[in-house]
């Protein structure tokens, strides 16, 4: 086996172990869900949906998912219980595929912008200090100079965790006073990265939901003085969730995109919970592509998010 199949192979690993507590959680339900029945039935499709909605699947999906499935059934005239995992996992790879239109490029892949400009937003504790400390170390280790910016500059503890990421993955960390101004934070980052050289630059922001209005303009007073720098910054505004929380990620995907034009989304925690199902709901709803999934506490445990891979962990 070449290197890129032990990677592959390593990821594979990763992303099984990841989601066996969703697995474990999913198939023990559908199990019981069509336990001492032939066909697929009104009843069977019944207990699917509660299958999916208290896998965190969430309600519009979980509809459209069995909605799919019902015209199969009526097209099909009989079908076997021991077809609807197959069937399943067909119409959740259909609806990830919907929103997943173009493959997932990998760390080491070209960028399509240099400096390449994130800006990172989402609640406090949802893993976002943690995800873009993960995102500089796999760039970097992809051949990336990254720079990051400290722009969450109301609370001491989060520029302080950048700055120990930035220390332990090797990268420069661009800091201001507490409670500078976040833009002022931003444009200093991107001017930095800009005049050394730098592929990528990931700014974290401040994670406050309390009052929409300052946080939507604040987020808009850091675009706008970036793109005073590099016109098309931010090229990513990429909303980080945490999946352990279930249905509270879909109100936090509300608020965010609300908010700010979000165009990416990582879903962290995903190893230590059950609710993995909120992968499908939120991209389904959204209509925004999850671009990394969280599955452990290495630096390695995070991954670019293939929606082939997911579908066929999650069935395997």
């Amino acid at each position: 086996m070449g290197l890129f199949g032990l990677f592959n192979k390593e990821k594979k690993e990763t992303l099984d172990k990841g989601l066996t507590k969703t697995k474990e959680s999913v198939f023990s339900k559908l199990s019981r869900a069509v336990m001492g029945k032939a066909k697929v039935d009104d009843e069977v499709l019944d207990n699917l949906e509660e299958v999916l909605v208290t896998s965190d699947v969430g309600v519009e999906t979980t509809l459209r998912i069995i909605e799919r499935i019902e015209e199969r059934v009526a097209r099909d005239k009989y079908m076997n219980t021991s077809e609807l995992n197959g069937i399943l996992k067909e119409e959740i790879a259909a609806l990830l595929a919907e929103n997943h239109a173009d493959a997932s490029a990998d760390f080491d892949a070209p960028l399509p912008a240099t400096p390449y400009v994130i800006m990172v937003v989402g609640v406090n504790g949802v893993g976002k200090t943690t995800t873009i400390g993960k995102l500089a170390y796999q760039f970097k280790k992809a051949g990336k100079k990254v720079y990051l910016g400290a722009a969450d500059t109301f609370r001491a503890a989060a520029v302080e965790q950048l700055v120990i990421w930035g220390e332990r993955v090797g990268v420069p960390v661009i800091k201001q006073q507490m409670g500078s101004d976040p833009a002022s934070v931003a444009y200093d980052t991107v001017s930095s990265a800009k005049a050394n050289g730098a592929d990528m630059v990931i700014i974290d922001t401040a994670g406050r939901l309390h009052n929409k209005i300052n946080l939507m303009n604040e987020l808009t007073k850091i675009k706008n003085v970036m793109r005073k720098i590099l016109p098309d910054a931010p090229h990513e505004v990429l909303l980080v969730l945490d999946g352990s929380t279930g249905q509270n990620a879909f109100e936090q995907a509300k608020q965010f995109t609300k908010a700010t034009d979000v165009n990416a989304l990582a879903i962290t925690k995903l190893d230590g919970t059950a609710k993995g199902g909120v992968v499908i709901g939120i991209s389904d709803q959204f209509k925004i592509p999850v671009k990394y999934i969280g599955l452990g506490e290495r630096m390695e445990d995070l991954q670019v998010f293939d929606k082939k891979a997911f579908v066929d962990s999650l069935f395997s």
